[in-house]
């Protein structure tokens, strides 16, 4: 094996180091920059005598901006520039976090936050999945599902560190402590692991094959699609639409639901104990659907899997709308959309290389996020104006299931199309 071949096939001890390192990574840029907010902002609140939807406004502008970024930073992955994509989003994110402890008026909060926005899209999992997709090729499942193990451990982790640093030092003093993490830990992290040897751009070849099919690897010494050339070819796959429509609707209707969902279960007739009871399950359930998939799903294929997941998330649902308003219902609808959302997000990482093409992963998959990411930023106000409109939630679970219903014929009208292309000659 060539000193460049071995590089591509580190030892176990240096894989689960890259992985175990890019896991540790997502739980701090998850914590910090995501699952922080909540609890900062109604401290800040408070001192500033600022509403809600102001400041949730701020997390909204954070999530559009991030929502259009995926491309762009896909791309400099692509380039070969992973280590310092996400090395230098590590550092703009702790010092946006140190920034936002001094400031006072609204206006630079939202400015803050579209930065905050961008560094997301450059550290959390769109960028990490491209990275280890770099790295490994069709063998990235695994590291991709051991990230998403580490980082569904970011709120479990994040949500009381944060309440004790506000506790003890108050919420501007915790936010240092917090952009310290990302300047101390990650940029230490993603500079080490990411190896610039294995960040060296691929060549371009001007034409992609007309009769490969999607998803097929170039052949020994063969030159890949990049950048724009490999999301011309990949946008006239009926599959790439099929996916889009898919996690479009999905991430859309899961960001809205999500967000709303301590006032719908409380208007459903459950009691706060076992709203928050039940809402600590949707964690645990995501890690657990991740190892169930680890374990038993090594062999199946990203289109079986998704299927199973994206069905089994309106299961879950039905038990909500459908069965008494008791805890187990409750239970049971936490723990089955918890499982399928962890298990969807691993196959969100997987579906480029597995059912569409190996070539240009940053770049495509910034193109198939970014209407997600949009749908992700107007869900909650989406949401909140369908409750108005019904002025219940029975209509927003109405539409959710309906969406549900829109995602599982995508996708599985996606997969459709990639097996017929496998069956070509």
């Amino acid at each position: 094996m060539t000193e460049s071949a071995a590089a591509f096939h580190p030892s176990r001890r240096g894989r689960v180091r890259f992985i175990s390192g890019l896991g540790v990574g997502q739980i701090v840029s998850w914590g910090s920059l995501y699952y922080a907010f909540p609890l900062i902002a109604e401290q800040m609140g408070r001192e500033l005598g600022q509403s809600k939807p102001a400041l949730y406004g701020a997390a909204t502008c954070g999530i559009l901006v991030a929502g259009l970024a995926p491309y762009p930073v896909g791309a400099a992955i692509d380039r070969g520039h992973g280590r310092a994509v996400m090395t230098l989003g590590s550092a703009l994110g702790g010092v946006l976090l140190m920034a936002w402890s001094r400031l006072d008026a609204l206006w630079a909060f939202y400015l803050l936050f579209g930065g905050i926005g961008l560094a997301q899209a450059m550290t959390m999992y769109e960028p990490v999945f491209a990275v280890v997709t770099r790295r490994f090729g069709l063998e990235a499942r695994r590291g991709i599902t051991a990230i998403t193990l580490w980082g569904g451990f970011a709120s479990t982790v994040f949500i009381p560190l944060t309440q004790l640093l506000i506790d003890r030092l108050g919420w501007r003093n915790a936010l240092v402590v917090l952009g310290g993490c990302n300047l101390g830990l990650c940029i230490g992290l993603h500079a080490w692991l990411i190896d610039r040897r294995l960040d060296a751009p691929l060549p371009a070849k001007a034409k992609p094959e007309p009769s490969a099919p999607p998803y097929a690897s170039p052949a020994a010494g063969q030159a890949v699609l990049q950048g724009a050339a490999a999301v011309r070819w990949v946008i006239r796959r009926p599959a790439f639409w099929g996916l889009l429509v898919a996690f479009t609707v999905y991430y859309g209707m899961y960001v809205g639901l999500t967000f709303h969902l301590y006032p719908l279960l409380l208007e459903r007739g459950f009691a706060v104990a076992r709203v928050i009871a039940a809402l600590s399950l949707i964690g645990p359930a995501q890690v657990a659907g991740r190892i169930t998939m680890w374990v038993f799903g090594r062999e199946r294929s990203i289109r079986t899997l998704g299927i199973v997941a994206i069905s089994a998330f309106p299961v879950g649902l039905a038990m909500l709308v459908l069965l008494p308003a008791n805890f187990a219902a409750l239970a049971g609808f936490a723990i089955i959309c918890g499982a399928a959302n962890g298990v969807i997000t691993i196959v969100r990482g997987l579906v480029v290389p597995e059912m569409l093409t190996r070539d240009a992963y940053g770049a495509i998959n910034g193109v198939l996020a970014l209407p997600a990411n949009v749908a992700k930023a107007l869900a909650p106000v989406a949401t909140a104006a369908l409750w108005e409109l019904f002025r219940s939630y029975d209509g927003v679970l109405m539409a959710a299931l309906a969406s549900c219903a829109l995602v599982v014929a995508a996708f599985s009208y996606a997969a459709v199309q990639r097996e017929r292309t496998a069956a070509a000659p």
